[in-house]
């Protein structure tokens, strides 16, 4: 991300807000980005990390694999930094669709189709609560095993569920518990997550 002063000067502001926390440098980084995007605080404590995702999912990123994403708010978001970094292909549920279809959402049929043709890709639903249904009705039947999921679709039911169902299937995963959510924290998660990873592998790449 190309920060500008009055970004510094911000996240500095957030920096204060927040005071001391529990999560690690990382962890932290990604928070402060969707409390940036979002102006709520209220984030820190919302924000799910499953055990060693970041690592799980920087690799995935540096090893190019492919990301799918729900609505098309969250691939124009993320496809900027992607650009100039690891460039991983992007495809959107809601372009995958080829005929109208009755018995889901367009999100859900389109993450159901791009869920078969990549079942080992990073999934960002940020949007769509039937998105996710469709991604979680493949998990639990074993059919898919993503290398990331990160879901942060605005939920007013019980999200308990998803997160019991990704830690059963051992899937990396970045979730927002509560009712809280929507595309831009999609956003701001994937590509803090992208900028991490990218400063990791370029500083290795100066040690070799």
């Amino acid at each position: 991300m190309n920060w500008h002063i009055s970004d510094a000067q911000n996240l500095a502001t957030i920096d204060y807000e927040i005071g001391d926390h529990g999560h690690s440098p990382a962890q932290y980084e990604i928070l402060r980005r969707v409390i940036y995007a979002t102006g709520d605080c209220e984030y820190l404590n919302l924000l799910h990390f499953s055990p060693r995702v970041l690592t799980i999912g920087a690799a995935a990123l540096a090893s190019r694999t492919t990301i799918l994403v729900d609505v098309p708010m969250v691939q124009v978001g993320i496809v900027p930094t992607l650009q100039k970094t690891f460039a991983n292909p992007v495809y959107c549920a809601t372009q995958s669709i080829t005929r109208p279809q009755k018995e889901r959402t367009e999100e859900a049929w389109g993450i159901f189709n791009l869920a078969h043709r990549y079942p080992d890709g990073i999934f960002v639903i940020g949007h769509g609560q039937t998105a996710l249904d469709a991604l979680m009705e493949l998990v639990v039947a074993q059919r898919i095993q993503p290398a990331l999921v990160i879901a942060t679709a605005t939920n007013f039911g019980d999200r308990q569920d998803v997160e019991l169902n990704l830690q059963e299937a051992n899937i990396p995963h970045i979730i927002v518990q509560g009712r809280k959510g929507g595309a831009e924290v999609a956003v701001a998660i994937i590509t803090a997550l992208v900028d991490l990873a990218w400063q990791a592998y370029e500083q290795r790449a100066h040690l070799n």
